[in-house]
């Protein structure tokens, strides 16, 4: 069984036992999570939301707060002496899918 869950404006596929990491929000670790914007779960039949599904509920448990890959934002202006260089690291909040509850 697997579910799509929207979050912070981006869908996970998820399924019981997958890590996702999501944006960060106040959450310590080994606290439980639960998302209800379900758009999709499949358990044998289909079922598909307009836009979510009111009774599919997906819960997590919160493994760490992480961050993620740097990426460099680098400006150049030749002939004029001008470059600037900066680095930025995003936080995430590390989740472990526990259920899929279809009620």
């Amino acid at each position: 069984m697997y579910a799509v869950v929207e979050d912070g404006g981006k869908q996970y596929r998820v399924a019981e036992g997958d890590r996702i990491d999501v944006e960060l929000r106040k959450a310590s670790p080994d606290t439980t999570i639960e998302f209800d914007r379900v758009l999709f779960c499949n358990g044998g039949a289909p079922l598909v939301g307009s836009p979510y599904l009111p009774n599919v509920r997906v819960r997590g448990k919160v493994e760490a707060e992480i961050k993620g890959p740097k990426t460099i934002h680098y400006r150049f202006r030749r002939r004029e002496n001008y470059e600037r260089k900066v680095g930025h690291r995003q936080r995430y909040l590390r989740v472990r899918i526990t259920d899929i509850i279809v009620s």
